[in-house]
């Protein structure tokens, strides 16, 4: 009886020290987002909501925040239509060497980040293409590209040929198809695709660092550069309000999901 009583105890205590392990760093950066700090936000100074009002008031902060901005929506469209076209064209057709190219998407990310980082830095040295904006993006899609064919490939593995058969047999063209039938069935998957593309390029940092050399500063180069005088506060401004933007979206899906699943259940 005792056996099982302690028994009972262990998985909670063990979900709870996960919880705090995961948590704390993220309570921490949310807590000395609100710190009154001057120069090192390491200690406690008291609270102040003047990092949270005047969080462009800092330089560099908010233009490394806009470039990571601009790289990862960038990188994330071409990624996402790229990493699509060729999901569709692994499941849906037979080609020579399918096998091949299904196995050479999983290399970008098999592979050891610094030794992609500097083969790209070399390549692009090689053919002359100076670092900046442009290399940054071509490297970030190089690595996006493997994750969003992975995620969307999933997807259209579990459509039903049936629909897209119905739409024909209804004189569809190829195109109307798509576009009514294909499309907004993949939908969910290319939106998952694009949001952890997203979120691979906005976070990178050894990548951006050996293919950007100088010429850019994203959020994560920013946060090293500054790290070694102390990271300023309005740095965990900006790694609170992403945390808080990602909660929200989160929320608005589970949300959006279950009140579609309570009118689906009123309708049957």
């Amino acid at each position: 009886m005792k056996t099982n009583k302690l028994k009972g105890l262990v998985l909670p205590f063990y979900a709870i020290v996960a919880f705090v392990f995961l948590l704390t760093p993220i309570a921490y950066t949310v807590a000395f987002s609100f710190n009154d700090s001057t120069k090192s936000n390491a200690q406690w100074q008291g609270f102040t909501l003047d990092n949270w009002l005047k969080v462009c008031e800092r330089q560099g902060v908010c233009e490394a925040v806009g470039s990571s901005i601009l790289i990862g929506v960038v990188s994330t469209a071409i990624a996402t239509v790229l990493g699509t076209m060729i999901a569709i064209a692994l499941v849906r057709y037979k080609f020579k060497g399918r096998k091949w190219v299904s196995l050479g998407l999983f290399l970008p990310m098999a592979t050891p980040e610094v030794v992609m980082a500097s083969g790209l830095a070399a390549e692009f040295f090689n053919i002359g293409l100076g670092q900046g904006y442009t290399t940054i993006i071509l490297a970030h899609v190089m690595f996006c590209l493997s994750f969003v064919v992975v995620t969307v490939k999933a997807r259209v593995q579990t459509l039903d040929p049936a629909l897209e058969e119905a739409g024909r047999d209804l004189y569809g063209s190829p195109s109307a198809v798509f576009r009514k039938i294909t499309l907004p069935l993949l939908m969910p998957g290319i939106a998952a695709a694009a949001l952890l593309s997203f979120a691979l390029s906005f976070d990178d940092f050894i990548i951006t660092y050996f293919n950007g050399g100088q010429a850019v500063t994203t959020f994560p180069i920013f946060i090293y550069a500054a790290a070694t005088r102390g990271v300023p506060a309005e740095a965990n401004v900006i790694g609170s309000a992403v945390f808080f933007l990602a909660i929200a979206i989160v929320l608005i899906v589970q949300v959006r999901g279950a009140v579609k699943a309570r009118l689906l259940k009123k309708v049957k």
